[in-house]
């Protein structure tokens, strides 16, 4: 009798188990089949394992072309039944993605759609209801601020979405369409300042989170911005402008920052930017912004061709970044700060020419300088000249961030070294802990990379950095159970934590170094 009232219990258990599975992906399913934005309806795609729903190329804004180019974004127009976004918007208008050095396609934007039209956002989340209010991760790619786009394999969402967070990815114009200035376009401004629209794009899709994310089950009072390169700079730009006051509660910023100028991005004043965007318009014949924006799409690209950045407007940045910093004006959020053990590479000098540079940037500081960044040897010149374009170039900015942070009260930082030299075949090994190397790490998309020898150990670090990002996201805190200890940085014990086979809170390497280029380096 016992065994019979067993075997009747277990399979009520089983029905209800399976019951209970049943009513969840139904309930999901009907949750998520169709989402009510602002502006209209959208529905998405499923993954396969049925467990996060991925929106894509949802419009955040108006298509900034015709007489909206070189304008702030501006609303979207409504649209009646139902959005299918299965798929990603247009890529920012930019050249022709072409893999270079280390990077491979799944670093760079499909090929194809490519277009003016580009402010769309994608939506990836795990919510089973509105009221899960689960954490966003917003996500701002690098390129340079003259390419990329969200589409890029590496930036999927679908990995991270599954480890609790509402993912978002964003485009932004970049090129002259984001950072070109003019005085005309200032004078018909709302702002009465013209350059940094591929700010004020990344500002309205952060809007479009405060007024949308809900829907999606995301939580509009826990939205993490993080970026890499330029979108690292870019999140900088977000915590110094006042524009964007309440509409992140923590920021993430992997190689780079404007607190010092960077020698390979144009950082020039409102002045200077609109005298430059004369040139250009004269040069390419148009007398008039009428005659500006009758030029098509690759004309603008062609004719205005030059290296862009944010710059000094007065409006989006009523400063620069690192006086707005000095004067603790900035928005006041937890932060994660971090660069590569390699970054940009360029080994080529010999010991004897590396030496010689040195005398001449230095001079009777030199032979402190190759204290820090030797050259006994052609070898370790080479190794130096990494160190050293790693440092001047991404570590410097963001160590110059991390130590005026760690000042500031109730605005913890967290600074990160990924060392981890990305196992390659051939001619790639040499790049090493390259630029943008951490990205499929920390978001676990290591799957996305073709070619790459990975070590149980690679797919360990990626389930390791992903786990600390998603605790900073839910929590202003990397630290979580299982985890080795991740301390907050300050410049007193000067601890951070070193992503590699083995990751640990180590002394942050290459400190001598960075002090003295910083102590030689205008802020």
């Amino acid at each position: 009798m016992m065994k019979k009232q067993t075997k009747i219990a277990f399979g009520v258990l089983i029905l209800s188990a399976s019951f209970l599975f049943y009513s969840f992906i139904v309930n999901r399913a009907m949750f998520l089949s169709v989402v009510k934005t602002d502006a209209g309806l959208v529905s998405g795609v499923e993954n396969s394992s049925g467990d996060v729903t991925a929106y894509k190329g949802i419009p955040f804004a108006a298509p900034p072309v015709g007489n909206l180019r070189w304008k702030a974004p501006q609303p979207v127009a409504r649209w009646d039944g139902v959005k299918k976004c299965d798929a990603f918007g247009p890529s920012p208008m930019q050249s022709k993605p072409v893999p270079f050095m280390v990077y491979t396609s799944e670093f760079l934007i499909p090929e194809q759609p490519i277009s003016e039209d580009c402010l769309y956002l994608n939506v990836w989340t795990n919510a089973k209801t509105k009221a899960d209010k689960k954490p966003v991760f917003v996500w701002i790619y690098g390129g340079g601020f003259g390419s990329g786009g969200s589409a890029c394999a590496i930036y999927d969402g679908e990995a991270m979405a599954k480890k609790g967070v509402v993912f978002v990815s964003i485009n932004y114009r970049v090129g002259a369409f984001g950072f070109l200035a003019h005085p005309e376009l200032t004078k018909e401004s709302k702002g009465k300042a013209s350059g940094n629209y591929g700010l004020l794009d990344q500002i309205a899709a952060l809007k479009w989170i405060q007024k949308n994310i809900a829907a999606f089950g995301g939580d509009a009072h826990k939205v993490t911005i993080a970026g890499q390169s330029a979108g690292s700079m870019s999140v900088n730009c977000l915590v110094a402008s006042p524009l964007a006051k309440g509409l992140f509660s923590s920021a993430i910023a992997e190689s780079g920052s404007l607190l010092i100028k960077n020698p390979l991005l144009a950082w020039a004043s409102l002045q200077t930017a609109q005298e430059q965007g004369v040139k250009l318009a004269e040069k390419a014949g148009a007398r008039s912004l009428a005659q500006m924006r009758a030029l098509s799409a690759e004309q603008v690209q062609k004719k205005f061709e030059r290296s862009y950045g944010p710059i000094i407007d007065g409006y989006v940045l009523p400063e620069p970044v690192a006086d707005i910093f000095a004067a603790n004006k900035q928005n006041h959020v937890p932060v994660i700060i971090g660069w590569n053990g390699d970054e940009f590479g360029g080994g080529t000098q010999s010991k004897e020419d590396f030496r010689k540079k040195a005398q001449k940037d230095y001079g009777s500081d030199a032979e402190t300088f190759l204290k820090y960044f030797p050259a006994q040897t052609d070898e370790q010149a080479k190794r130096s000249q990494i160190e050293l374009n790693r440092d001047r170039i991404f570590a410097l900015s963001g160590y110059q961030w991390a130590n005026v942070q760690s000042e500031i009260p109730n605005s913890p930082v967290y600074v990160y070294n990924f060392a981890r030299k990305v196992p390659a075949m051939g001619d790639m090994v040499k790049y090493g802990a390259f630029h943008t190397a951490e990205v499929p790490y920390m978001m676990d998309n290591l799957k996305f990379l073709n070619n790459r020898p990975f070590a149980p150990a690679d797919r360990e670090l990626a389930k390791q950095m992903s786990a600390y990002w998603v605790n900073f996201v839910k929590t202003g805190n990397p630290n979580g159970d299982g985890l080795p200890l991740w301390p907050k940085y300050n410049t007193g014990g000067n601890m951070v934590m070193v992503f590699d086979e083995k990751s640990s809170a180590e002394k942050l390497p290459g400190k001598d170094g960075l002090d003295f280029l910083l102590s030689k380096t205008a802020k």
